[in-house]
């Protein structure tokens, strides 16, 4: 859990050198170029459509069967194959749409049986009305004066014709008119089977063209790597047929560079940041913990002098999603479906980030789900094992807000601790502790009003007083060279104080936890309740009816739950633990290197 300690190195070499010695650079990797001179704003020969490109090769990946990959490039042009891939993929698209739409109407004259409609001056001026009639409906239809017809009928269904020169009216037929169109059923058929035929030709086609998929790879990753070469000469010193090129790099890799500028001749110059540089932010992290970092760079990357939040981020989104999920059942279902996917995400150093992630939520959820004693919403009776293990009730309001506000006193106080020593040996060091003594004191005060203890009591009021005097000496900055300075310092002081509101605010968001939790588990239980009841209020159909309610409504809850898991896991993560202890927005460091395939 650390940023990456850089260098700023500076290599001079002859002018007429230099885009050889960049290409070298380029193919050696690891260097953050900075900007000695402004770069014209335009594109440096990059492909045309890059999108395009990105767009077109993601789709010929997606096929399930890939042809033999073409190594002769002598009839390779990129654009021209962008361009019939990405056609293919909007006219599969488009017939795709058609396809479903024809399909759908299928459906629905199918039970019509094969007709063609008649002509009006065929049936002398009479005309034919479809309506489609629940059988519990069908005794309405005795009384009627209309002329009509039973043409097909299933258990649940008539599928009704009346024959009138004008429609009748609604308040004479138990439902309203079904619309079946004028094409034929046999027509519509054939229209989807020449659609049909037409998606497999596209399919052959786009197989065809996955052969291209290496050299399209290689040709549109040169193309970037020339594009970065060209836009990294503009960004050079060139004076007096000299050029000077500037970049970080890691501390680690500076012997690397060193042998490099001494093997091309180059006058090289390696030094530490300065106080008014802004180095940009290299994140390095254990292999199986580094996911926090891709969750921490999507929201904000930190600034170089400030510290890396990722491990912190991942063992807490962690928990947090667990604590919202509340649910063994729902964990391994989660749990399942990455164990499907396992393979599939180990394409990528990112996707095998994000799996060690998802895998460690997935622990976390599960065991949380066995402690808090929720599988689908059932709890096991206490005859069990396994209801042995439960040991926390999330139907104990008092208790599990108890447990929430504990989270988030900790998660927040852990924030300034880590504030605090990143300030040492800064005297507003000792204003972080003031945040978490206060922090702390008003979870202890708040638990002895409702426990009753005189030893909580107590030290809920030391503690914050305590915070609360740290505050006031130690939150300014401002030197003490004269005595108003300390009368602006302790203004300071009172203005920090007013931040007690936010601390409060954003202990108080950790509750979500429980209701989310509670909102879920609940949520599960209500749809066993339905469907329990549709089973014993509808002997035989009853059953099935149950099954779709319970799978309809847990897959439901189970949706519901993931969206509230990533947005509030998060959300605490940013929102309430950046607050109190990472402050600046620092960029992230992208090294000149070559994209190509190796």
């Amino acid at each position: 859990m650390a940023i990456v300690k850089l260098k700023k190195i500076t290599f001079c070499g002859m002018l007429s050198d230099k885009r050889r010695i960049l290409e070298q650079v380029q193919a050696l990797g690891g260097l953050h170029l900075i900007p000695l001179a402004e770069p014209p704003g335009q594109e440096f020969g990059a492909p045309k459509n890059t999108e395009g490109v990105v767009e077109a090769l993601k789709y010929l990946n997606a096929c399930a069967n890939k042809r033999h990959q073409t190594k002769d490039a002598t009839r390779f042009d990129l654009e021209r194959i962008t361009e019939e891939v990405l056609a293919i993929k909007a006219k599969f698209r488009e017939l795709t749409d058609i396809y479903d739409a024809l399909s759908k109407r299928i459906d629905e004259v199918e039970p019509w049986g094969d007709f063609q409609l008649p002509e009006t001056e065929q049936l002398a001026g009479y005309r034919l009305w479809f309506y489609i009639i629940p059988k519990r409906m069908m005794k309405k239809l005795e009384d009627c004066d209309w002329v009509w017809q039973t043409v097909y009928q299933n258990n649940l269904y008539c599928y009704v014709v009346v024959v009138a020169e004008s429609e009748p009216p609604e308040n004479s037929m138990p439902v309203a008119r079904t619309h079946t169109g004028s094409i034929p059923l046999s027509t519509l058929k054939t229209q989807r089977s020449q659609v049909e035929l037409t998606l497999e030709d596209l399919q052959a086609e786009r197989e065809s063209l996955t052969r291209w998929i290496t050299l399209m790879t290689v040709h549109f990753s040169e193309a970037l790597d020339q594009a970065d070469l060209a836009k990294a000469q503009t960004i050079t010193r060139d004076e007096a047929g000299v050029f000077a090129l500037q970049g970080w790099l890691p501390e680690a890799h500076t012997e690397k560079f060193l042998r490099f500028a001494e093997h091309h001749g180059l006058a090289v110059l390696v030094e530490d940041p300065d106080p008014g540089d802004n180095p940009p932010t290299l994140l390095d992290n254990p292999r199986q913990l580094a996911g926090g970092e891709d969750i921490v760079n999507f929201y904000q990357t930190p600034n170089y002098y400030g510290w890396d939040p990722s491990i912190v981020v991942f063992f807490s989104f962690s928990v947090f999603f667990a604590m919202i999920l509340s649910d063994a059942g729902y964990a391994a279902v989660f749990g399942l479906i990455l164990m499907f996917k396992w393979r599939s995400l180990g394409q990528s150093i990112k996707d095998r980030r994000l799996r060690v992630l998802a895998a460690n939520t997935v622990f976390a959820s599960l065991v949380w789900g066995v402690l808090s004693g929720g599988y689908f919403g059932y709890s096991p009776s206490e005859e069990r094992f396994i209801s042995a293990l439960k040991i926390i009730d999330i139907n104990d309001f008092d208790g599990m807000m108890r447990l929430s506000i504990a989270v988030g006193v900790g998660h927040i106080a852990l924030a300034n601790a880590i504030r605090a020593y990143r300030r040492y040996p800064s005297l507003t060091a000792l204003a972080s502790i003031g945040w978490l003594l206060a922090v702390v004191g008003g979870f202890c005060f708040w638990l002895s009003a409702t426990t009753d203890n005189d030893g909580l009591r107590q030290v809920g009021i030391i503690l914050p007083a305590t915070g609360g005097v740290l505050l006031l000496l130690f939150s300014s900055e401002r030197g003490l060279k004269r005595w108003s300075d300390l009368f602006w310092r302790l203004l300071d002081g009172v203005k920090s104080l007013i931040g007690i509101t936010q601390l409060f605010g954003d202990v108080l968001s950790y509750m979500r936890l429980f209701a989310l939790g509670l909102a879920s588990a609940s949520l599960a239980l209500t749809f066993n309740q339905l469907a329990v009841q549709v089973y014993h209020a509808l002997p035989g159909p009853g059953l099935l009816f149950s099954i779709l309610i319970l799978i309809v409504g847990h897959v439901l809850n189970l949706m519901l739950c993931l969206m509230s898991g990533l947005v509030h896991g998060l959300r605490l993560n940013f929102i309430e633990f950046y607050n109190w202890s990472v402050s600046d927005e620092g960029y992230p460091f992208k090294a000149f290197s070559k994209k190509g395939v190796r």
